[in-house]
């Protein structure tokens, strides 16, 4: 698993690519956290397009990243996220909580 980070305004967005498991899913929620407080954004954008395969450790670190910028004010999205990886976030609840859109482009300008 790599993930990049950039950031735009008070935005963290984090483009996933290969398997987020146990395996990966703490270092990767460290690198996150890392620079989301360190630069006090407010939101963070999940870039899901290159992710394979995630497990109920994915999951974990989608809601802990959640619960950061639901404290924070801000907001936390998921974008272009496969069938395969929607049909996961669905049974998991998290699509209740969370927003969920095609690309970058389509997230609402006030976040």
């Amino acid at each position: 698993m790599r993930i990049s980070l950039n950031t735009r305004d008070k935005i963290l967005i984090v483009n996933f690519n290969g398997e987020l498991d146990h395996h990966s899913a703490e270092e990767i929620r460290k690198e996150i956290d890392k620079i989301y407080f360190e630069k006090r954004l407010r939101s963070i954008v999940l870039d899901l397009k290159n992710l394979n395969f995630m497990d109920s450790s994915g999951i974990g670190l989608i809601m802990g990243r959640y619960k950061n910028v639901f404290e924070n004010g801000g907001k936390l999205y998921l974008i272009n996220v496969s069938s395969r990886v929607e049909k996961i976030l669905r049974m998991s609840g998290i699509l209740k909580i969370v927003q969920m859109y095609n690309g970058l482009d389509d997230i609402p300008e006030n976040i």
